[in-house]
């Protein structure tokens, strides 16, 4: 059952991850609101969940939107417990090819639209009725990239070293007000078939990463103790390299 009192957002929802991410959370009996810019796109994946997932429009970057997306979701489904931040875009280039509107664009994505959608996320959860010592679940999606940056990822180095550092110091600020921050660096591509090149079929079953896991354990995290939380997560399969 859903559990109208208590929801789930997730920013940043397309056909892999943050797909998974809508179905794991809504079969663990939240309510879910499933967010991105194209409202019309995440629609075709809230419909196969049923009616306790929603889909909304909001661009990340933009801080009036991102309230408005917060404000929506607690009128429809409750409070905010869990929000996953799963948004990100970058143009893989050579430094001189990269153009100026194309750097910045990946950082408003990647590391700005965190940022907001974090901020809110702390603002609902801090508002609302405390639940035990534990208040709520912030999870940020990073990357390989979050760690090193590899020649022409510069795009997506920046932004996601960023939002690493965002979620450090998230954590140190708001873990002892009872709000769980965790950053997971997916170190590997995700399986989405809806992606050439993204595909089982072409690197191998093993060789790609099944959203199904990776959803299964951003819920883990979400059900950790506030006796021991996890502030950042490595997953990856077992034959990739690193």
């Amino acid at each position: 059952m859903t559990n109208k009192n208590n929801c789930a957002i997730v920013v940043g929802v397309g056909p892999g991850l943050g797909a998974a991410l809508v179905r794991r959370f809504a079969r663990a009996g939240l309510a879910v609101a499933a967010a991105a810019r194209n409202a019309e796109k995440v629609q075709g994946i809230t419909s196969g969940v049923g009616e306790q997932a929603r889909a909304y429009a909001c661009d990340a970057t933009d801080e009036a939107a991102v309230k408005e997306l917060f404000d929506a979701a607690a009128r429809d489904l409750g409070v905010p417990r869990l929000v996953a931040f799963n948004a990100g875009a970058f143009v893989r280039k050579g430094i001189l090819d990269t153009t100026a509107e194309e750097f910045e664009r990946s950082w408003r994505i990647a590391c700005l639209g965190g940022f907001l959608v974090g901020r809110e996320a702390v603002r609902a959860m801090l508002a609302a009725p405390a639940a035990g010592r534990h208040r709520g679940t912030i999870l940020f999606t990073g990357a390989t990239a979050s760690l090193r940056g590899g020649a022409n990822f510069h795009n997506l180095a920046v932004g996601k070293f960023g939002l690493r550092a965002l979620a450090q110091s998230m954590a140190r600020e708001v873990q002892p007000q009872g709000i769980h921050v965790a950053h997971v660096v997916i170190d590997g591509q995700i399986r989405n078939d809806a992606r050439p090149g993204y595909t089982a079929a072409e690197r191998g079953e093993d060789a790609v990463l099944d959203p199904d896991a990776i959803a299964d354990t951003y819920y883990q995290l979400h059900m950790q103790p506030p006796s021991a939380w996890t502030l950042e997560l490595k997953l990856r399969p077992y034959c990739e390299k690193f």
